[in-house]
């Protein structure tokens, strides 16, 4: 089972083939979009709101932290480790992030270019990280005696760093909710007298809390919602309160926008395009969301890949770090942050201000973004070649350079043998310094003086095609 079933947690349609399922639940299609009238072509529909903040910021850092960090093994320690409650609760009095500081992990996201946090508010523990009245299994009851939401959320206003909030439906903890042994539940527990509404009552007053005490919030990311509940005033309440914040799909209605997980979604991550908000979900380490002392990390390229496939498409995405028991992101994932930051800072403006456009080439090894006369080719696969051919494109540019480097790119337009049956020669960009930029993406920035309809023109240019060049 994977950590986050996201079919059990969306809408629930059986009778439906799982792609048919999976995509309209995520807003995934490769089908031709229908717009609304005020919607702009290449770019997702925006709320028309205070909530349009999302589709500004792009790229945010997601951090999963509680008391599990103490033994360093995974954020569903108590779970996967078969650890009795009365065993794991210890672990509360172990708890005090003496080095906790937020202004390290703002200024390390800044330094990833990431412009917005998510942090655990609750994991599926149920210990929180905030100063609740409705358990005593939180921060300010542990050594450290300190409200960790309060302090981060101090310091994202003061840095004007938008805060959303992760809350974990399923609780292992609260004796109200109805652990079944299903997936990401314990098995019923002697102690517990489950009881939905009594639960929905704890719920809702700890929502009101985090709504209510934390100045102004900008995103509520539900998960877990095991019994797949569905009520609709819990959201409406989040939005009464905090009218900026959007709200994820996996609570108690559709929300706002989809939330693609890890690798787990092969739908997602070929889809030419996405009809609804989407932020797609990626942790630095392979094995954990929270922290883990012998943490596998992903490599650079593979991270930047998946960030530059999903920011091409108009998506946002959120890259996770677990940090320590004391409080500290681990020099490997700050180094894995930085790494991306450097990557991000000089390709950036081919995520700015752009549209997406999926059919200008026909190659599937790229994605493209324009903005007036102006295209991008984002080389987010591993490149097979130095050279990629921008069919139908056949008009050379007026201006190429790779933004990686700033250096020039070597750029002609002839007829390849391989389409000697159309006998049409293609744009071609060549000479790429992939091999030495294996462990990145490369993004090409063209320009045309042409309009971008008027650069794939149809027939032969010339008489006498060229061959080399």
């Amino acid at each position: 089972m994977k950590r986050r079933n996201m079919l059990k947690t969306a809408a629930a349609l059986p009778a439906i083939p799982f792609i048919t399922t999976f995509s309209k639940v995520m807003g995934i299609t490769n089908e031709p979009t229908k717009l609304n009238p005020t919607q702009e072509i290449g770019k997702i529909e925006r709320f028309g709101d205070d909530r349009d903040w999302f589709f500004d910021k792009r790229f945010g850092m997601f951090v999963h932290w509680g008391i599990y960090s103490i033994p360093g093994w995974h954020e569903q320690h108590q779970w996967r480790a078969r650890i009795p409650r009365n065993e794991y609760i210890k672990l509360a009095q172990q708890w005090n992030p003496t080095k906790f500081n937020p202004e390290r992990w703002l200024d390390l996201m800044e330094e990833a270019g990431m412009k917005y946090m998510t942090v655990t508010t609750k994991h599926h523990d149920g210990f929180c990280l905030w100063d609740t009245s409705q358990t005593r299994f939180n921060t300010m009851n542990t050594p450290y005696k300190k409200d960790i939401l309060g302090i981060l959320a101090e310091a994202c206003h003061k840095r004007n760093i938008p805060l959303c909030l992760y809350y974990s439906i399923a609780d292992w903890n609260h004796p109200n909710y109805p652990n079944q042994g299903r997936h990401h539940e314990l098995l019923p527990q002697p102690a517990d007298s489950p009881d939905w509404g009594k639960y929905m009552e704890f719920l809702k007053a700890q929502v009101r809390e985090l709504c209510t005490n934390y100045g102004e919030i900008h995103g509520f990311w539900w998960d877990m919602n095991v019994p797949q509940y569905k009520d609709k005033s819990v959201n409406a309440m989040i939005r009464q309160l905090q009218p900026k914040a959007v709200i994820n799909n996996r609570g108690f209605d559709e929300g706002d926008f989809g939330t693609p997980e890890r690798d787990f979604d092969g739908v997602a991550a070929e889809a030419k395009k996405f009809v609804h908000p989407t932020e797609a979900c990626q942790s630095v380490g392979m094995e954990s969301w929270g922290y883990k002392k012998d943490e596998d990390y992903y490599t650079d390229r593979h991270l930047i890949s998946s960030i530059d496939k999903y920011l091409a498409r108009d998506a946002n995405y959120l890259l996770n770090v677990g940090p320590t028991g004391e409080g500290m992101i681990p020099d490997e994932a700050a180094a894995i942050l930085r790494s991306i930051g450097t990557w991000k800072k000089t390709v950036d403006e081919a995520f700015q201000n752009v549209q997406f456009d999926s059919e200008l080439v026909g190659s599937t090894d790229v994605l493209v973004t324009k903005r007036e006369q102006t295209i991008y080719i984002h080389l987010n696969k591993l490149p097979v070649g130095s050279g990629v051919k921008l069919k139908p494109i056949n008009v050379m540019p007026s201006k190429a350079i790779l933004l990686n480097t700033g250096q020039p790119i070597d750029c002609v337009v002839n007829l390849c043998p391989s389409d000697h049956a159309s006998q049409q020669p293609y744009l071609r960009i060549r000479n790429l310094p992939v091999n030495e930029t294996m462990n990145t993406v490369l993004v090409a920035k063209l320009e045309f003086v042409k309009p971008l309809e008027e650069i794939s023109k149809t027939g032969n240019l010339k008489n006498d095609v060229e061959l080399t060049k």
